[in-house]
């Protein structure tokens, strides 16, 4: 391939679209496939069963599809799984899976995700995420669509962070967000509901209203998280509009493991 520089190293089992681009001095293994229009730079590693999707950019010095940081890992075939139209910047670590939980870590489509960023074993990613420069996720990490997490930000194991949070600069993430939510600090604190986010993805009024309500259902009103829930069972049957945005805050806290961000 033309667009393959020669002092790149292609292991033969490697499927690449002829469309790929790969810088210098990068080394791809046998287990590796990538898609149409995805440029990769040079002195990356992309290694492990590890399949990226079409138009992601790569920059150089990048470790993607390494072995787990995990002491269980003893060698299994797990993955990684890149989608579309990401941006990876440089200095990045992107990790494989463990078999026992699932064997597999996932990037959606979209992502922006700033050098120096950390996605370790069984992560799973969403679509539209920002990860600013120095974001660590441990293991087992959820993170929903359209996060954005500030730099210097560490996540603790096996957290989720539901759609449309925010995470404020050098945060420590021990616990649960809530959707909508923009927290920051260490210990984390929760300082409000994301509006200028949500205003920039074309929310409705009404949606951002129940977003509101939901943020003074759960911090403001000195409810139970179970009394907390149920209220916002309710406003979904109120505010038709933006009744798929509190079944998602509904279902987030009864599958919340961690406890949630207070």
């Amino acid at each position: 391939m033309s667009n393959i520089h020669p002092t790149a190293l292609v292991a033969d089992g490697a499927r690449l679209d002829p469309t790929v681009t790969v810088g210098p001095y990068t080394v791809i293994g046998e287990h590796v496939t990538i898609g149409a229009g995805t440029t990769v730079g040079a002195h990356c590693v992309i290694d492990g069963h590890t399949t990226i999707g079409a138009d992601n950019r790569i920059f150089q010095f990048n470790s993607i599809g390494a072995i787990p940081q995990d002491k269980k890992y003893a060698g299994e075939p797990t993955e990684l799984v890149i989608g579309d139209r990401n941006t990876i910047r440089e200095f990045c670590t992107l990790n494989l899976g463990v078999p026992q939980a699932g064997g597999i870590t996932t990037v959606g489509h979209d992502n922006w995700i700033m050098a120096y960023t950390h996605i370790a074993h069984d992560c799973h990613v969403g679509n539209h995420t920002t990860l600013a420069n120095n974001t660590t996720l441990a293991g087992h990490v959820h993170l929903g669509d359209w996060v954005t997490v500030g730099g210097l930000t560490g996540i603790h194991q096996f957290v989720k962070i539901g759609a449309h949070a925010m995470v404020g600069f050098a945060s420590a993430v021990s616990q649960d967000v809530p959707p909508f939510m923009l927290v920051d600090g260490n210990p984390l604190a929760v300082r409000g509901y994301n509006v200028v986010g949500l205003r920039r993805r074309g929310f409705s009024a009404e949606r951002i209203a129940a977003v509101k309500q939901m943020h003074k259902l759960i911090y403001r009103q000195g409810l139970t998280l179970e009394a907390a829930r149920a209220a916002i069972a309710e406003l979904a049957q109120s505010a038709p509009q933006a009744s798929d945005d509190a079944a998602m805050m509904e279902q987030f806290l009864a599958d919340a493991t961690r406890g949630i961000a207070r």
